[in-house]
């Protein structure tokens, strides 16, 4: 079979002859060639990379991030659809970056191309990192905002009640925009407050931790200190793009707003721009200024509210007199007269006043026959006698207290004594427990660990001999070892293996793959095509043998 070249025919690889083909001389050495080592040709290429590039900007997506590494540096690589450069960031620029890397961003790095001379490959030191472009602001504000809901700060049982009529507000914001002068303006004409004014940078490096240490800082100053601490926090910005409000999307600035223990409005951007500050803080707020009318009412309406609740009042209270005033007057009407009511008791006084001087004498006749039976019994002797009888008893009963008190005393010394004793053993015994059950713990620690080892590097030895094995394995089925050996295949215009000449027709457009590449080719349309012979017929229909799967060799984990 001959297939059509561009410059002429040439017959495949596959119908040559051993001998037609015709063996490579190998070029003379050149004797005046500088020898360079390993090292200094490493060096010299290093010298030319950051000699001839310097600081570039590099726009890709971020692979194989896995957060910093235990030194603290971060390593990964940048790719887009047909090429990946590998990229560092050390450790002192990963500090003070404001965008963190993450996996699957697209980003926009500047650095220092360099190479790298122990594994023979370049790669860039990243110095500033940024989103490229707003798809991959809003995606890493999903992937925070669906962190941060996870872990509760979003949570509505959290947030706290505004309160009626704050005496104190603290106001988050830049003290050189117009957001603080609507907002006491707003509060001028409504309630005024005592305002105190946080100032800090509402956008740009640093301002997210501004505005953190802003709200932290109000919640640290002391009830009745010199500096009154707020009722109500609003923290406050105009309006801007997705990247000037970026701020308020930070974590340190939506966790600060959470332990918030002052109610918080967010007052962040225009009614459609929406910050992660607003799922954490108490009420949100659409703009500054609305934030102003959310944290105070209206002192005339107030005023009006008071005066017609002081009318209500009053015309409450005299419906309530008028109404007793009649109760009283149609109470008097039913009571008799007075003069009806005391008849009968002042006719009652009058003969108990007849009755009083017979019973006051027979009183008194009664009472001093009781004295007089009473005045022979109370003699000078009885008296002594009584009194030193009940003297020798509270003798007796002194005595009696100070011997308990005594014996009391003592039985208490020596429980105490018995008790101290005990708790001493106790303690004594509790101490050697424990000191044996950490030595026990110690050393089952150390063999667990040493366990551990082993297993690792057991099972990091296995799966490098399982990672070799199926790369050999894969080498040796991949039809490309067989074009390295000088063969072509074959495909159709649709891309399918051509199994047969018969199965082309005359100037059938083929696609020939060799080792090295591929080449476009067009078949002889001189030579008619030879029909493809009949397919035998099948004598018994029998079930086709189910074909056997071949499951990709697993490659195991790399890391």
């Amino acid at each position: 079979m001959q297939v059509r070249w561009r410059g002429g025919l040439k017959p495949l690889p596959c119908e040559q002859s051993p001998n037609s083909r015709i063996a490579e001389m190998p070029a003379e050495p050149l004797a005046n060639a500088p020898e360079f080592t390993v090292s200094e040709l490493s060096s010299a290429l290093k010298r030319t990379v950051e000699d001839a590039y310097g600081h570039v900007r590099v726009r890709g997506e971020i692979s194989g991030f896995r957060g910093p590494h235990s030194s603290g540096h971060c390593y990964f690589a940048l790719k887009d659809d047909s090429a990946k450069i590998e990229a560092v960031i050390w450790k002192f620029a990963h500090a003070r970056m404001r965008f963190k890397p993450q996996e699957g961003l697209e980003v926009i790095a500047t650095g220092k191309l360099t190479t790298y001379p122990g594994s023979s490959k370049y790669q860039i030191v990243i110095e500033a990192l940024e989103p490229a472009g707003v798809g991959a602001l809003m995606a890493l504000l999903e992937e925070r905002k669906k962190k941060l809901a996870a872990e509760g700060l979003f949570d509505e049982r959290r947030k706290q009640l505004l309160p009626w009529l704050p005496e104190t507000i603290g106001v988050v914001t830049s003290p050189t925009g117009a957001v603080i002068r609507d907002i006491l303006h707003r509060l001028k004409d409504r309630f005024p407050r005592h305002v105190l004014v946080w100032p800090v940078k509402v956008q740009g490096e640093g301002s997210a931790e501004q505005v953190a240490a802003a709200i932290r800082g109000f919640n640290a100053l002391p009830e009745g200190g010199r500096i009154p601490r707020p009722d109500l926090l609003i923290v406050a910005r105009g309006g801007g793009s997705l990247e000037d409000l970026w701020s308020f999307n930070e974590e340190i600035v939506v966790r600060a707003a959470a332990d918030s223990m002052i109610p918080l409005i967010s007052a962040v951007g225009h009614e459609t721009d929406i910050t992660l500050i607003d799922f954490a803080a108490d009420k949100r707020a659409p703009t500054p200024t609305a934030a102003a009318e959310m944290a105070v009412p209206v002192r005339s309406e107030l005023f009006a509210e008071v005066e017609s609740l002081a009318r209500r009042t009053v015309m409450c209270w005299q419906r309530a007199q008028e109404s007793r005033r009649n109760e009283l007057r149609a109470a008097a009407r039913a009571l008799p007269a007075a003069s009806e009511l005391l008849a009968i008791p002042r006719q009652r006084l009058d003969s108990a006043g007849a009755a009083l001087p017979r019973g006051l004498k027979a009183n008194t006749h009664a009472h001093f026959r009781r004295f007089a039976a009473s005045s022979a019994r109370l003699t000078l002797r009885v008296l002594r006698g009584q009194v030193n009888h009940a003297r020798a008893g509270l003798t007796s009963c002194g005595e009696r207290l100070t011997h308990s008190a005594r014996s009391l005393l003592h039985r208490r010394r020596e429980r105490f004594a018995g008790l101290e004793q005990r708790f001493k053993a106790a303690r004594l015994a509790n101490a050697q427990a424990q000191h044996q059950r950490i030595a026990r713990d110690r050393e089952r620690a150390h063999r667990l660990a040493e366990r551990a080892h082993r297993a690792l590097g057991t099972l990091l030895q296995r799966l490098d001999a399982r990672v070799e094995r199926s790369g050999k394995l894969l080498t040796a089925l991949s039809y490309r070892s067989v074009l390295d050996r000088g063969f072509a295949l074959v495909r159709d215009a649709a891309g399918h293996p051509v199994h047969a000449a018969a199965s082309i027709g005359p100037s059938a457009h083929l696609s020939v793959e060799f080792a090295d590449g591929r080449v476009g080719v067009t078949a002889d349309a001189d030579r008619p095509a030879v029909a493809a012979p009949p397919k035998p017929a099948v004598r018994d229909a029998r079930p086709a043998a189910a074909k056997r799967v071949v499951k990709p060799v697993d490659q195991g984990n790399l890391f």
